[in-house]
C-alpha cells in the first residue's frame, strides 16, 4: 500500500511559480514511476509530466514541457513538481499517482495509488 498526499498549490499570478509535492507512505516508493495529473472544471484529467522510479527518465506533455520540471527524492518519498511561468490555463487540480509503468499518455487506470490532489490557480 502507498499513501499519497500532495501540498503546495495556491494562487499564484500569471508567470509566477509554484513547487509542488508529494509524500509517499510505505516502504516500495522507489518501486513505482510517478505521475502529475491535473483535471480543471468540465475537462478530463491530464497527465502533464511522469518519472522513472529511480529518476533517471521523465517525460511531459507538450502544454508544459520547458515550464514544468518533475523531481523525485527516494530517501523523501517525495516527488516534486516545479512550475513557472505559470498560466490561466494551467488552473486545474493536480493530482500525483503511483503506477508500475513509466510513459505519458497512460490511462488513469494503470496507476494504482492516487493523491487527494493540490488546487492550482493562476489568476491576476
Amino acid at each position: 500500500q502507498v499513501q499519497l498526499v500532495e501540498s503546495g498549490g495556491g494562487l499564484v499570478q500569471p508567470g509566477g511559480s509554484l513547487r509542488l509535492s508529494c509524500a509517499a507512505s510505505g516502504r516500495t516508493f522507489s518501486s513505482y514511476s510517478m505521475g502529475w495529473f491535473r483535471q480543471a472544471p468540465g475537462k478530463e484529467r491530464e497527465q502533464v509530466a511522469a518519472i522513472t522510479g529511480g529518476g533517471g527518465g521523465a517525460v511531459y506533455a507538450d502544454s508544459v514541457k520547458g515550464r514544468f520540471t518533475i523531481s523525485r527524492d527516494n530517501a523523501k518519498n517525495t516527488v516534486y513538481l516545479q512550475m513557472i511561468n505559470l498560466k490561466p490555463e494551467d488552473t486545474a487540480v493536480y493530482y500525483c499517482a503511483a503506477s508500475l509503468h513509466f510513459g505519458l499518455g497512460l490511462s488513469p487506470n494503470y496507476f494504482d495509488y492516487w493523491g487527494q490532489g493540490t488546487q492550482v490557480t493562476v489568476s491576476s
